[in-house]
């Protein structure tokens, strides 16, 4: 039986839009994945200094948006564990959850920039059989630099090709709060969910 081949896609999601669906789904197709963990973060260390929407408003939104794919599934790895939240801790409870799988960490461009500075980085490429990086427009990465401080790390990494407007989560935030138009960045689950509790304001 050939390995089961599980993504990984970690984040904030404050808010989850539809940027996360399209990584999510372009990652499902161009790696044949058979499951795709979304792992909320309730605290991530390298956001401490930013607020962040309360996990009881992210919780809610992001199971709206990624009910309707049976492949998707909500991970609570982060949630139940006390922090702070390491993504190198958070892939190896994964891997010893499922010891016979093909793990592949989803990241963005900007993550694979500033991959050299997570803590024990080398150990975290060791782990995973792939790091699926989305390029956004305008993205440039060093990657000979990037090899230079993670040896080995090149070979792992596969670029995400998408028809994708650069949509980010704090532009969608900044766009509530002014009330500017958002409607078609989010899915129909979280925009109603963001009216009904007036997030962002």
């Amino acid at each position: 039986m050939l390995p089961t081949k599980i993504g990984i896609f970690g984040g904030t999601f404050d808010p989850p839009h539809i940027g996360h669906l399209i990584l999510a789904g372009e990652a499902l197709a161009q790696f044949q994945l058979d499951h795709l963990l979304w792992v909320l973060t309730p605290d991530p260390p390298h956001k401490l200094e930013n607020p962040i929407s309360p996990l009881a408003h992210r919780l809610p939104m992001l199971q709206a948006m990624i009910q309707h794919n049976p492949a998707f599934e909500l991970s609570r790895i982060e949630i139940d564990r006390p922090g702070p939240h390491y993504t190198i801790d958070t892939v190896r409870s994964i891997a010893d959850q499922y010891p016979a799988a093909e793990l592949y960490l989803l990241i963005g461009g900007d993550s694979l920039r500033d991959l050299p500075t997570w803590r024990f980085n080398a150990d975290l490429v060791a782990v995973v059989s792939k790091i699926g990086v989305m390029r956004r427009p305008g993205d440039f990465n060093d990657l000979a630099a990037i090899e230079a401080q993670i040896p080995g790390v090149t070979a792992k990494i596969q670029f995400i090709d998408a028809l994708l407007q650069p949509v980010s989560s704090s532009e969608l935030r900044r766009r509530i709060s002014a009330g500017k138009m958002y409607r078609y960045y989010v899915s129909s689950g979280v925009y109603e969910y963001i009216n009904t509790h007036h997030l962002y304001r």
